[in-house]
């Protein structure tokens, strides 16, 4: 096994030298960092992780808690920037078991050695939000994604922002009547409900009771179901948001049957910004959460609990995200 010591004789440097390049540190050259780790990878070193692990008090090893979120390009998408941010910066993953099983998420995520956990995604039974509870309220770091704990940091797509911006953007286009099917209640959901509402206010746009409707998220048979109770309003809306890109497919699909046209008849809005948006036709407008950046930042937020805990103060974070027009809202304004 190659160690620091045949490192450092290779390359004229001392031991202590050797360390500080193969960890980024200061005290060395960069030329002669440059060729350490150059030497490293040519004799094939790998650091020793029990050792490091002893020396450090770190395992450099990041938990990850989901929920039957591989399907869900939501999150995803919002994984791979987990994965590349804590690849960027020398941290390994262990995805947690979604089951607490015999023994907690707690105690699970101290058994793989974790440094800290990310809590990706909410919607667990009874439970599981009782056991994340105590994952959330224990000694070990841990970052939010979707989900607010006391004390704790957390990362969240701007919710509120999102359909404020998206209201604009239809009001822009001429859209005065707009119906609102939203996901299951929750932080996310009241925050967007409140940005839609806010947003309404704001241009005089009226909102009768029946244009806003309970739904699921990632789920185009409650979508179509909502939107088959929107279709027996007397006076229909000009444009229908949904909770998702999913969700929103299920929706057009239900206008179909309804023998109506997207966009001709009814404009139609999803959410998420993901692929299904561009393999539809019309291609769906939606609103783009940047879920990548909302997976980079947990890591760093959680590196910085991890490595700078004295000097390390909770926070809520936003990623904001971007309106992509698509096929699937008409322009009312346009003469």
């Amino acid at each position: 096994m190659v160690t620091l010591r045949a490192l450092s004789e290779r390359c004229g440097v001392s031991v202590a030298a050797v360390s500080k390049a193969l960890n980024g540190r200061q005290g060395i050259s960069a030329e002669k960092a440059e060729l350490v780790r150059r030497t490293a990878r040519e004799m094939g070193y790998y650091p020793n992780a029990a050792a490091r692990t002893l020396k450090t008090h770190r395992s450099l090893n990041i938990g990850i808690l989901f929920k039957n979120v591989m399907a869900n390009e939501y999150f995803s998408a919002i994984l791979e920037g987990v994965r590349d941010a804590a690849e960027e910066h020398g941290y390994d993953i262990t995805f947690l078991s979604n089951v607490p099983g015999e023994y907690g998420y707690y105690q699970h995520a101290m058994r793989r050695q974790c440094d800290g956990v990310i809590i990706v995604s909410p919607g667990y039974s009874e439970q599981e939000q009782s056991e994340a509870l105590k994952l959330a309220e224990s000694d070990l770091p841990v970052v939010s994604i979707d989900q607010i704990y006391r004390n704790r940091s957390s990362v969240t797509g701007d919710n509120l922002g999102g359909l404020e911006e998206i209201v604009s953007y239809l009001y822009g286009l001429g859209h005065r009547r707009l119906a609102f099917i939203h996901g299951e209640m929750g932080d996310v959901t009241r925050q967007r409900l409140a940005g839609f509402f806010r947003a309404c206010r704001a241009r005089d746009i009226r909102v009768p009771d029946e244009y806003v409707i309970q739904g699921q998220y990632q789920n185009p048979d409650a979508a179509a179901l909502a939107t088959r109770q929107l279709l027996r309003c007397k006076t229909l809306p000009t444009c229908i948001l949904y909770p998702d890109d999913t969700a929103c497919v299920g929706g057009i699909a239900e206008l179909a049957d309804h023998g109506l046209s997207v966009p001709e008849d009814i404009s139609c809005f999803g959410y998420d910004g993901s692929h299904i948006a561009l393999l539809t036709r019309p291609t769906l407008a939606t609103h783009d959460q940047n879920c990548h950046s909302i997976g980079e930042q947990a890591v760093l937020e959680l590196i910085s609990a991890i490595e700078d805990a004295k000097c390390f103060v909770p926070r809520n974070i936003t990623v904001t995200g971007s309106v992509h027009p698509g096929g699937s809202v008409r322009d009312l304004a346009q003469k």
